[in-house]
């Protein structure tokens, strides 16, 4: 039941080139940048990743994503990474691009055994009739578009059929956890983390705070340790390496 490893580079041992991977986090919170750290210095490559989105500012997945680890992404949007737009738009990166709400439940269902569900997002545009481009040629043209989905009416209104995502693996990042894998989140990295760590076949957690079975009270616990099969502890200075992407202050 302990599910505690030595080491990031320990926990990612066994993560291959052209692995698919659910990655937590939202912009520059609650994401899992040790495990992505020790990814990138084991040089694995011809990633297929599925997070919100690509990493921000020089962190995160921006990290893979500069050294030409990943080859395609599942994500909501672009934001302010001028890389990954580049690399899509240059035809070195496939990008499936999907509403936001339709990522988190397509990872939910993944991780919950649901194989499909029908949803009211993206009815009428590209997302449903198809034709979003995956791929492009590096001049302008489309090499890969997606195809068209099933569309069916419930109680009058169309809704487009989705497909839950499964991933090999999942890397998370969590503010407590125990030794048997129970996380509890802070705030808002709670958005895609528990949603991630579910739909990876084999997830991989960073820990700021390590505790012992039975600290955390089984109200408290986010996601339950069954999701989760490897635990990190962060050091001290790596749980306080938080970073600001628009940093606001009041007169």
């Amino acid at each position: 039941m302990d599910k505690v490893v030595a080491t990031a580079a320990d926990a990612v041992a066994d993560v291959p080139d052209g692995a698919s991977l659910a990655v937590g986090g939202f912009g520059l919170g609650g994401v899992p940048n040790v495990l992505i750290g020790a990814l990138h210095a084991r040089g694995v490559g011809g990633l297929r990743v599925v997070s919100n989105n690509c990493g921000a500012l020089d962190t995160g997945l921006a990290v893979l994503l500069a050294a030409g680890r990943i080859a395609r992404v599942t994500a909501s949007y672009f934001g302010a990474n001028k890389e990954f737009a580049r690399q899509y738009l240059s035809g070195e990166l496939e990008v499936e691009l999907i509403p936001q709400g339709t990522l988190a439940e397509r990872l939910r269902a993944g991780g919950s055994g649901i194989p499909a569900f029908y949803t009211p997002a993206g009815v009428g545009t590209q997302v449903a009739e198809g034709g979003l481009p995956l791929r492009y040629d590096g001049r302008g043209g489309v090499t890969v578009a997606s195809p068209p989905k099933e569309v069916r009416e419930f109680d009058g209104v169309p809704h487009v059929l989705e497909h839950a995502i499964r991933t090999d693996f999942a890397l998370v990042r969590a503010a407590r956890g125990d030794r048997h894998g129970n996380l509890v989140f802070a705030r808002s990295s709670r958005n895609f983390n528990p949603l991630a760590a579910m739909a990876g076949r084999v997830t991989l957690a960073e820990v700021e705070e390590l505790v012992e079975p039975g600290a955390i009270d089984p109200d408290a616990v986010h996601l339950p340790g069954v999701f989760v099969r490897r635990v990190v502890a962060l050091s001290p200075a790596q749980a306080a390496d938080k970073r600001v992407e628009k940093r606001t202050v009041s007169a």
